[in-house]
């Protein structure tokens, strides 16, 4: 039976295995196993009811060679700090994949957003960044939305911090709405990033990628517009999943129809003409690619001799565990890690910022064309580690990651 793992002790465990096939000085090994601040405050809000609520929030920023701090703000009932920290970890391999100046970060609040009111939220939001106002800032940490937070939490964020300075800073915050300086598609960034990877894959292999035959896990916004982008570019949707179960239709799935089924019965299962799966077979579908885009641990050593899938492109964070990763490896099956299949999100807030820095506004062709140049570009320099080294995409993806940071952190020197 495979031992359920923490975030953090799998993050350390990878970084372990880059720093050994990199050769990597000791003492910058052991600078990465720690993040440079952890923040933990207290965030005293009036509750709607008259009651005081006290919510323990944190700010984990993990290393800043590279650039500015950059990551997400999650609100879940389960964060901790030691979850946060991982992440934070993750978010510096990926800044540093795909090649974009930034260093990674995290924060979270521990809370229960499906049981707070829109006003709840927002004092929450505004207290929490008045709490953590002296360690963000356009050139220092830049936050963005995650589980349970979007746009609005942004534009709450982005709005207290510039009353704190007087003027309008756009730029402190990304995942924005578009009417206070959001970017062109932000928010298929994810979704077109993960597609992208899976194109560049398919090309590896010899596989035409349109007439691919797809199955994707998970029905959120990176599920349904991964299911959109890779129908619209071709590809026959064969399987689609959410919380709930899932449907296959060996015939092909119109993910938009999909999309409005869900909208008004709250899942994807009873769709007329399909067949209602579980989760569980929805993963070993007989299809060219699989892409899990719903939570961590989906594929693990139970099941990953039964994918069947020549491709796996991770859209989720974390959905194969690592005695999975090397059955997949072993039996030939193409992985694309999540920190180079989903960095599309992050790449997209690089380009936000940008924007804001420089007063402009790009086209959303601009914005995708660059983006897919971006993803592009990060495959194949991943790939060709790979190659070069012999091992599985997501070895390679960190040994790119932790190696351009290591690199930074020698230049750099140590001070004082």
């Amino acid at each position: 039976m495979e031992k359920t793992q923490t975030a953090l002790n799998i993050a350390l465990k990878q970084l372990d295995i880059a720093a050994k096939k990199l050769n990597l000085d000791p003492r910058i090994h052991k600078t990465l196993k720690h993040p440079k601040r952890s923040l933990i405050v207290s965030i005293t809000i009036k509750m709607d009811n008259g009651k005081i609520g006290v919510f323990t929030g944190c700010r984990v920023q993990h290393n800043d060679a590279r650039g500015p701090f950059k990551g997400g703000i999650r609100y879940h009932p389960n964060v901790t700090l030691d979850e946060v920290t991982a992440l934070a970890m993750w978010m510096t391999w990926k800044c540093a994949v795909v090649d974009i100046p930034y260093g990674g970060a995290k924060g979270g609040v521990c809370c229960n957003p499906k049981k707070m009111s829109t006003g709840e939220l927002e004092r929450m939001t505004r207290r929490y960044t008045s709490l953590i106002l002296d360690v963000i800032g356009p050139y220092r940490d830049v936050p963005a939305p995650d589980v349970y937070t979007d746009a609005q939490t942004m534009a709450w964020i982005m709005d207290t911090y510039s009353q704190f300075k007087g003027y309008s800073v756009p730029e402190c915050v990304t995942g924005k709405p578009l009417s206070i300086g959001g970017s062109e598609g932000r928010v298929e960034a994810t979704s077109l990033g993960v597609i992208v990877c899976a194109r560049e894959a398919a090309k590896h292999l010899g596989l035409n990628f349109k007439g691919a035959t797809v199955a994707v896990q998970g029905y959120g916004s990176v599920g349904w517009n991964v299911a959109k982008i890779a129908h619209d570019m071709g590809c026959k949707i064969v399987a689609v999943s959410d919380s709930v179960g899932g449907i296959y239709c060996s015939e092909g799935l119109n993910p938009r129809y999909i999309y409005e089924h869900k909208s008004k019965t709250s899942s994807v299962v009873n769709y007329k003409g399909c067949k209602n799966i579980t989760n569980e077979e929805l993963l070993e579908t007989k299809c060219d690619i699989l892409i899990p885009a719903a939570l961590e641990n989906q594929i693990t050593k139970a099941n990953a001799d039964k994918i069947k899938a020549k491709i796996v492109t991770e859209g989720a964070n974390g959905p194969t565990t690592p005695e999975a990763d090397k059955v997949l490896h072993e039996k030939g099956t193409t992985l694309v890690p999540d920190i180079l299949a989903n960095s599309g999100g992050v790449t997209a807030s690089y380009f936000e910022w940008v924007q804001n820095l420089t007063r402009e506004h790009w086209t959303l062709e601009e914005v995708n064309g660059k983006l897919e140049n971006k993803m592009v570009k990060a495959f194949n320099d991943v790939h060709k580690v790979a190659k070069q080294e012999e091992s599985d995409m997501r070895t390679a993806a960190l040994m790119l990651g932790v190696g351009r940071v290591s690199n930074a952190i020698k230049t750099l020197g140590l001070w004082p």
